[in-house]
């Protein structure tokens, strides 16, 4: 299980989410419109809208398109631009909004 990692339990089953590391100033972002470039604008928990980039180790893995659920991490020296740690995929959207994990303003699954 990855640092990312929390496990959830329902009944028998076992389902392991990421969540966003508050300590490391992780949040959740939905992907505005894909900009080209591996440059993206997302829509963050806080309100702002950010310029975020795809970094190489996961763009290699993994397509990210608009209305995308994202963990990003906002730059400490820049504060409207931020990096992507990892996109969920359609299951792990539904399992977030169902247990009520996804911050209000993000809800829209």
């Amino acid at each position: 299980m990855s640092e990312y990692e929390r496990t959830f339990q329902e009944g028998e089953e076992v389902i392991r989410v990421p969540l966003p590391n508050r300590k490391k100033g992780e949040m959740f972002g939905i992907v505005d419109r894909v900009l080209g470039g591996r440059h993206l604008q997302v829509m963050c928990e806080d309100g702002k809208s950010r310029l975020a980039r795809i970094p190489g180790r996961i763009r290699r893995r993994m397509w990210i398109k608009e209305g995308d659920l994202v963990i990003l991490r906002p730059w400490e020296f820049q504060d409207e631009k931020a990096d992507i740690v990892y996109r969920y995929n359609r299951t792990q959207v539904s399992h977030l909004s169902r247990n009520g994990l996804l911050p209000e303003i993000l809800d829209v699954f």
